[in-house]
């Protein structure tokens, strides 16, 4: 099976995708200096545009992992995320402290998506 890669360059791919199974990551790209529901939103909406770009949509999240610097944070989070998802289609999930790259990032999510169809070649 052929493995699709989105916009890929030397240090990473957008989205990686093998036997339609998409995989990628999102930080916030916004202003920074908002906090953790601003930027869990801005994460969210560039989620949604890229399982748009591979025939998909938030509905399709097979697992999501969510990397935290401040677990005073997960309340704020977890009212964001539980706006997000209609009743019932949550996918699982893992929440994890962590130092992330960026100092001004609140929060991470690694993605494990089901592609559209047409990524099943």
């Amino acid at each position: 099976m052929k493995i699709h890669r989105i916009n890929p360059c030397k240090r990473w791919s957008d989205i990686t995708i093998f036997n339609g199974i998409a995989h990628f990551v999102e930080v916030p790209e916004g202003d920074l200096s908002l906090g953790i529901e601003a930027q869990t939103r801005q994460v969210m909406a560039q989620a949604e545009q890229a399982l748009a770009k591979i025939g998909s949509d938030k509905g399709r999240l097979l697992s999501v992992t969510i990397y935290l610097t401040d677990f005073a944070n997960l309340p704020a989070f977890n009212g964001v995320w539980d706006e997000w998802f209609p009743e019932g289609t949550a996918p699982s999930r893992a929440c994890v402290k962590a130092e992330l790259a960026n100092p001004a990032y609140l929060v991470e999510m690694a993605f494990v998506a089901a592609a559209g169809e047409e990524y099943l070649k």
